[in-house]
């Protein structure tokens, strides 16, 4: 009779084998044939050949590396699937921006600006701008809320003097007809997009159009040397040059609209560390908070009521300095320096 350790450690691999063919069936059912009947006998054929491989081979070092094999020509597989920047897109993400870098000037193609009617009817639009990274002056957070305080959708937004706000959102690049699924980001179904918008469009979107769910925004201004914001803009700008250049693809957990963002603060010293509240999007607000990176003095309470912008963006919407009427009351912002007494 096997002793308790030697069983314990064939339970263990087998737990471990079994979870892998479980993976492997979901990547052929997601990634595999268009053809439904076809993924499904693909599917059925790889998890009965893992099962079969397991319960007869003997010894039983022998089954296990036999289900290895199976999972690992599998495996192989699938990361040779590349990702494309030539599909069918969707309107929203139909242009890849990219920037052409002149010592502090950075110009900017395709930042989206699109006329909302309604979060399905408008016009596309695109422009381009220079900015100067040496008058980057802020830079800000912004936490969309659509399902619970776990789970948002998360934007930086960099504030230059004079009034204008580049906003950068880690999105799906979802082709015509497609429809985003958690599940299926875990998978090679879409490819990595940053939308590059002004916060008329990125912003907007979200506080005065989409109803179905209704989204609440907020946007804290986080604290830092401004150095830090000037190297992260430009992690930015070297990020969408490079996506231009190498598509990626999304990943609902280790490259999203989050974890992306914190990948990208990397490149600054004293970066936040990695911590559940980053996977847990909905409470990267509270750590930052708790890290004295958001309004320090002000309570989190106080900070998250002054932070909602809902009413101030609808009340705003097409205002050509909708960026500043959003930010009236935010806790750490002046949003009236610089300008014009109302």
């Amino acid at each position: 009779m096997a002793s308790p350790v030697k069983l314990l450690g064939h339970l263990l691999i087998w737990g471990v084998l079994l979870a892998a063919a479980a993976w492997g069936s979901a990547a052929l059912w997601f990634d595999g044939p268009a053809s439904r009947p076809l993924a499904g006998l693909f599917v059925g054929a790889y998890a009965l050949a893992t099962l079969a491989t397991l319960f007869t081979l003997r010894p039983m070092r022998r089954a296990y590396a036999g289900a290895l094999i199976l999972f690992a020509l599998l495996l192989g597989w699938w990361l040779g699937i590349a990702p494309s920047n030539h599909r069918d897109w969707q309107p929203e993400v139909a242009r890849l921006a990219y920037a052409d870098i002149d010592g502090d000037r950075v110009t900017v193609h395709n930042i989206r600006n699109f006329d909302y009617r309604s979060e399905t009817d408008f016009t596309p639009a695109w422009y381009d701008k220079t900015f100067d990274v040496g008058k980057l002056e802020s830079v800000d957070l912004v936490a969309v809320y659509w399902m619970g305080p776990a789970i948002a959708h998360t934007i930086l937004s960099f504030g230059f003097e004079g009034g204008d706000h580049l906003a950068f959102s880690i999105e799906t690049r979802k082709e015509t007809g497609e429809a985003y699924s958690t599940v299926k980001g875990f998978f090679r179904q879409y490819e990595l997009y940053y939308v590059v918008a002004d916060e008329r469009d990125v912003i907007r979107v979200r506080s005065n159009y989409r109803k179905d769910p209704p989204e609440d925004v907020y946007v804290y201004r986080l604290q830092g040397s401004i150095e830090n914001g000037r190297r992260l803009f430009l992690e930015y700008i070297q990020r969408i040059n490079r996506l231009k250049e190498e598509p990626e693809f999304y990943n609902t957990l280790t490259d999203n609209c989050t974890t992306g963002i914190w990948m990208n603060t990397r490149v600054n010293p004293g970066h936040p560390p990695l911590s559940w509240k980053i996977l847990a999007s909905g409470y990267v607000p509270q750590y930052l908070h708790e890290a004295g990176r958001l309004a320090p003095g002000t309570s989190f309470d106080a900070l998250q009521r002054g932070a909602h912008i809902n009413a101030r963006a609808q009340a705003a919407d097409q205002a050509a300095d909708f960026s500043r009427r959003i930010r009236i009351g935010i806790p750490g912002i002046d949003a009236h320096a610089g300008q014009p007494d109302e």
